[in-house]
């Protein structure tokens, strides 16, 4: 079945499948780490025992999240012996430190204080619960730096010089804030927080449809809707500014995103087309005349490179074209649904049922735009794997189609079941605490704030 298929083609599919499984995970805890921070410090300030009802049911979310990337984490990075066994042999002296700093900074912060705040509620005090609860969220965000100053250096190389055919490191601060790196982390960390956002808020609304409307629910769909408000604008900044340094450093992958065949000043903005390889144009083309060199490059006239500058490095067009519009498509659904969402909450208090039923469809939303954003970032990147240094057919191995295949088709079923399984107990667990009041939980019961002067009970 696979054995006349590429195997370069299998590998990559493979790990762009565990890639894409992994990555939905790692986008949830980063942010809802900071969303749980909230609530306990909400908690702290008022003892509003609501806010520390939220801070169950989140906290039992965020460990299940935190489990499945760890260990779709583990899978993804065997990969890369099996694989790709040629970037570690060219870059493996950036790649790996990086990688390294990761574990040994990130990681492990995150692994121990989990613990703290999952089962040492009853055992140490609020205010070290509650520093606990920060380093898990700063473990996180640590965790983020590491991985998008990695990936942000395969985009834009830097601080390295090549000897004997291998990456050699001149400058460790070149490397790590190379020149798409800041941009990158920004728009990665505010598309976890979207992410986030619509996940409370669409949980949130799911319950108060059941009619669970303690304080809880509400906190929770206030502090959602009201996070996505305030992100989506700077996320279109933010995508502005990355989209400008995308097309200094990667005019290609721009080229494919706007689908722009032909180098041309005055670049129309093409809304929608079937981009055409064989034609090298764009059937059924709707577009805007000279839209695209002005938000490109803030001028009426100014001149986008098409993809005929590139005629041997090029990627793919059609994968970026539809996979930008959906990310695109996506975020201005979020601007909408959110600012709708906050003017109805602040003028009426509760949302109504048809604002409910959106927030529960969008409740995952943010997967499919993350998703989308990442195709065109990696896809975007070809012919490279490490981009003008290292192509991906140098640095796949000798597998057969018909074992990558097999494993390929082992991991979809399962990173399909998980997926399922995944969605169905968040929804379980939401749907538990609705019914109890009080979900059943490793943290048990909510701390007193201790005053100072006042010895704690032993409890």
């Amino acid at each position: 079945m696979f054995a006349s298929v590429d195997p370069v083609i299998l590998a990559r599919i493979q790990f762009a499948a565990n890639i894409t499984f992994h990555i939905l995970f790692p986008t949830i805890s980063i942010s809802l780490a900071w969303v749980l921070l909230f609530f306990k410090l909400r908690y702290n300030k008022t003892g509003d025992e609501s806010w520390m009802n939220a801070y169950r049911v989140w906290v039992k979310i965020f460990a299940l999240t935190f489990a499945l990337g760890v260990v779709s984490g583990i899978t993804m990075s065997f990969q890369f012996g099996t694989n790709w066994p040629g970037y570690m042999e060219t870059v493996g002296n950036i790649a790996g430190p990086l990688l390294a700093y990761e574990v040994l900074t990130a990681f492990f912060l995150e692994a121990t204080f989990l613990g703290i705040m999952l089962f040492g509620m009853r055992r140490v005090s609020n205010r070290v619960h509650t520093i606990a609860t920060l380093l898990v969220a700063g473990g996180t965000t640590l965790s983020a730096f590491w991985i998008l100053a990695l990936n942000s250096w395969m985009q834009t190389p830097a601080g390295f010089e090549m000897i004997d055919g291998r990456a050699h490191v001149t400058s460790w601060l070149e490397v790590i804030f190379n020149p798409s790196f800041p941009y990158r982390l920004v728009h990665m960390l505010l598309a976890s927080g979207l992410t986030v956002a619509f996940l409370v808020a669409g949980i949130s609304a799911w319950r108060w449809l059941r009619n669970d409307r303690s304080r809880d629910v509400m906190h929770g769909l206030r502090t959602g809707v009201t996070l996505a408000a305030i992100l989506i604008p700077l996320q279109i900044v933010a995508g502005d500014l990355h989209g400008l340094n995308t097309l200094h450093h990667q005019p290609a992958k721009i080229a494919a995103m706007e689908g722009i065949w032909k180098t041309e000043k005055g670049a129309p903005a093409v809304l929608f087309g079937l981009p055409n390889a064989r034609t090298q144009s764009n059937d059924f083309e709707i577009a805007i005349p000279k839209l695209a060199s002005i938000y490109l490059t803030h001028k009426v006239d100014g001149e986008i490179l098409g993809i005929d500058a590139f005629p041997d490095r090029h990627p793919p067009v059609a994968p970026l074209f539809f996979a930008f519009r959906i990310m695109v498509g996506v975020g201005l659904l979020m601007l909408a649904v959110s600012w709708l969402g906050a003017w109805q909450l602040r003028r009426n208090g509760a949302p109504s049922k048809w604002l409910a039923r959106v927030l529960v469809a969008m409740t995952f939303s943010g997967w499919i735009a993350l998703v989308a954003g990442w195709y065109v970032t990696e896809i975007g990147r070809q012919p490279y794997l490490v981009y003008g240094v290292l192509t991906t057919a140098q640095a796949a191995s000798k597998v057969p189609a018909t074992m990558i295949g097999s494993t390929l088709a082992m991991y979809l079923s399962l990173y399909l079941l998980l997926i399922v399984a995944y969605i169905s107990v968040v929804f379980h667990l939401a749907r538990k605490a609705g019914k109890n009041g009080d979900p059943s939980a490793p943290v048990i019961e909510a701390p007193q704030p201790v005053i100072p002067g006042q010895p704690r009970s032993a409890s």
